[in-house]
């Protein structure tokens, strides 16, 4: 069993911000050196039975959508997965094969994970990365598993609560469902009122200076988090509903529709777990963003006004209530994402009812 003292020392020291000069990997073994066959799963420490009751009886599906960065895709997997939950991986049309044989090849180690079984030429605020997270609900709506809620995150996001945590943050929501946001502020009314076109050769969506038509069904546009968490009986609703295929069609050609389909749906009343009265609530996103000067910066660097954090954002991260974070890049900042990473562990370690034979977790 590896040692994991240094590593622990690292951590605390850099936390504390000061200097750190020796790492480890925390993930010893990529998919890409050791096939499943020859023990990926086992000298990766996977978890392979659950850890609780609790867990057991609350199964969880996710939905993650994939373009770049598979090291940190790899530990976001690990970090998530439980045998009793069930996984839709959505990999960006446009990547390249090599990079679709690791993801499948990692899929492939896992009963309850699977590929999409439509994969979307995925563009920034574009429909398409809706759509994506639509595929995988289709999928996942016929899976075997009774999941209970669906939770979308991206291949650069990471979790800042154990499993358990996150099925005890989800069941004070008594089968609500989860879509941060309010009416959309001035300068976000744009997104809506004007045609916009998906340009996927450029990645890129392009606004024109054609007005929208009306919302159909008189529905009224709310703004808010592309990421959710949304119960298996919504799920089921909206794939079905026609005011919620309207809604799609409409927002075909707006603006960032992830950002404003899912809370409005989540606004009518009639929707299985609606939530008419929300607001921001429901702490499922950590994210630094540039202009927001109530944080204490970024300590990595900004993309697209997103903070990529580096270790100087520990301390902020760890004291935070969401269950996940974005962004990370194991490339760019590798002790950030392998702290919280050993934290989690750590953390997960002194809740286990029964540990599982053979199996260790370090």
């Amino acid at each position: 069993m590896k040692s994991y003292g240094k590593l622990y020392v690292t951590c605390d020291t850099l936390l504390k911000k000061g200097k750190a000069f020796v790492w480890e990997n925390s993930l010893a073994t990529s998919i890409r050196k050791i096939k499943c066959a020859d023990g990926y799963k086992i000298q990766n420490h996977f978890i392979t039975a659950p850890l609780s009751k609790e867990e057991a009886d609350f199964p969880l599906a996710y939905i993650i959508v994939l373009h770049k960065e598979f090291d940190t895709f790899e530990r976001l997997f690990r970090a998530i997965y439980m045998p009793q939950n069930i996984y839709c991986i959505h990999v960006d049309e446009k990547a390249n094969v090599d990079y679709l044989q690791m993801v499948g090849d990692l899929v492939n180690c896992f009963p309850n994970a699977f590929l999409a079984s439509k994969m979307e030429p995925v563009v920034y605020a574009g429909i398409s990365r809706l759509e994506a997270d639509l595929n995988c609900m289709k999928d996942l709506m016929n899976s075997e598993i009774q999941w209970k809620y669906v939770i979308n995150v991206c291949g650069q996001d990471f979790p800042l609560k154990t499993n358990k945590e996150i099925v005890q943050h989800l069941k004070r929501f008594n089968g609500k469902n989860i879509t941060p946001g309010v009416l959309p502020p001035s300068h976000i009314i744009p997104r809506t009122k004007y045609v916009h076109r998906e340009d996927i050769v450029h990645a890129q969506v392009l606004r024109t200076n054609t007005l929208k038509p009306p919302p159909p069904h008189n529905i009224t546009i709310y703004f808010g988090t592309a990421y959710v968490a949304l119960t298996r009986e919504f799920t089921e609703f909206i794939l079905k509903d026609q005011r919620a295929k309207d809604l799609l069609t409409w927002s075909k050609d707006t603006y960032s529709p992830d950002e404003h389909y899912w809370v409005t749906l989540n606004r009518m009343a009639d929707f299985p777990g609606s939530m008419p009265d929300a607001k921001w609530e429901g702490n499922l996103r950590a994210i630094k963003w540039s202009d927001d000067s109530s944080q204490d910066g970024c300590h990595g660097r900004y993309v697209r006004q997103v903070c990529i954090y580096g270790t100087g954002d520990l301390e902020w991260l760890f004291n935070s209530s969401s269950l996940f974070a974005n962004k990370f890049e194991l490339t760019s900042y590798p002790p950030t994402l392998e702290c919280l990473d050993l934290r989690l562990r750590r953390r997960t370690l002194t809740e286990i009812e029964t540990r599982p034979q053979n199996h260790w977790f370090f």
